[in-house]
């Protein structure tokens, strides 16, 4: 594939490889693990000349039928970094479904749901630009009408898990915090909250100290040094969660395999968030940049980098505490969704409260 058609490797979560191929002049993935079982479990090894044949196929309708999806990201062909973009699942939030409002959605019919989405692009405040309004229309209200108008959402989601999810955020969605890369939350964010605000610091080896003299940021040295004030599974989701803390947001998801939404038990968070401060968390941060300047003997200067990050951290915790600690009788969840995605969310947002808040009908 590589040699015939100069397709690559690009990171994917969602692969059990953790990466899948990619085409530069058309955009098909391939899990080559997954093509392969596919063709031992059917005992059909002419099965992957088949899959070859279609991708070929593929690519000549492109090159040959004068398309080239890589011209509306205005480049001439897709590289990895494009297919990261719009296909792995790199980023995360936080989210606090209503229970019901996910229940009666996911039983309801998907035309009848069309409906509504439809109708609720056409009366976001403010409006929405053409182009997004008409690829949410093409994303999500023809993928509903593809479905089978006589079962409900739930009972066909193995045919749409993606969709589901991204309605069920859509309808049931009552709080929840910003969008930020995985690495982010596990390595810094999280991190963070269980350090809480440390008195004192521990003593820094020679590394440790070195690595400040070279210019590491002293907020990552923080969450690298810093021991936790409270306990947290290491091995767990996001060194955070214990699998045993991970549920379902809705029966019917237990159908699926590479699940983006789940549901997060906060016993665990909620005490460290109730005591969470930016202003004392940040303090201890300062105080930390303070011990290890006088240790190394090099001046601190705030970098805008370790600013920028300081602040999105604290932004997310204050968003996390709010959603977890003040929402009543929601569920907490974890969304996973693309780069891509994580940059239409704030129009996405418009169009939730557009559905969420019900048409308003005027009489005279």
């Amino acid at each position: 594939m590589t040699a015939e058609h100069q397709a690559f490797w690009f990171p994917n979560r969602d692969s059990p490889e953790g990466a899948t191929l990619g085409f530069p002049e058309a955009i098909i993935m391939l899990s080559p693990f997954g093509a392969v079982m596919d063709a031992l479990g059917q005992g059909k090894l002419s099965r992957l000349e088949e899959l070859a044949a279609d991708i070929r196929r593929s690519l000549g309708q492109v090159r040959f039928g004068g398309a080239n999806p890589g011209a509306a990201l205005g480049q001439p062909k897709l590289g990895p970094v494009d297919y990261q973009r719009l296909f792995d699942p790199g980023f995360l939030q936080f989210v606090v479904l209503d229970p019901n409002k996910t229940k009666t959605t996911l039983e309801t019919k998907p035309d009848a749901l069309a409906r509504d989405v439809k109708e609720a692009l056409g009366r976001t405040q403010p409006p929405l630009p053409p182009e997004a309004k008409q690829q949410f229309d093409g994303q999500i209200v023809t993928s509903l009408q593809r479905l089978d108008a006589t079962k409900s959402l739930a009972d066909q989601i193995e045919r749409a898990p993606r969709l589901a999810e991204l309605i069920a955020h859509m309808v049931a969605t009552v709080g929840g915090t910003g969008c930020a890369p995985e690495e982010f939350w596990h390595e810094i964010v999280l991190p963070l909250l269980f350090i809480g605000v440390p008195q004192q610091f521990p003593p820094l080896d020679e590394d440790e100290v070195q690595a400040f003299q070279q210019g590491a940021e002293p907020l990552a040295l923080f969450v690298d040094v810093v021991p936790h004030t409270q306990p947290a599974p290491e091995e767990g989701l996001l060194g955070a969660f214990e699998m045993t803390e991970i549920g379902l947001a809705h029966p019917a998801f237990s159908r699926v395999g590479a699940l983006r939404l789940i549901q997060i038990n906060p016993s665990r968070i909620k005490p460290l968030l109730e005591q969470f401060d930016p202003d004392k968390t940040a303090d201890a941060v300062r105080r930390f940049t303070k011990y290890v300047a006088e240790k190394a003997g090099k001046p601190t200067e705030e970098t805008p980098q370790g600013k920028e990050m300081l602040q999105a951290a604290m932004m997310l915790l204050a968003d996390l505490k709010r959603a977890a600690t003040t929402v009543q009788g929601g569920q907490l969840c974890l969304r996973r969704l693309t780069e891509a995605e994580a940059a239409s969310e704030q129009a996405l947002a418009l169009v939730r409260r557009a559905l969420q808040s019900g048409r308003i009908i005027l009489t005279s």
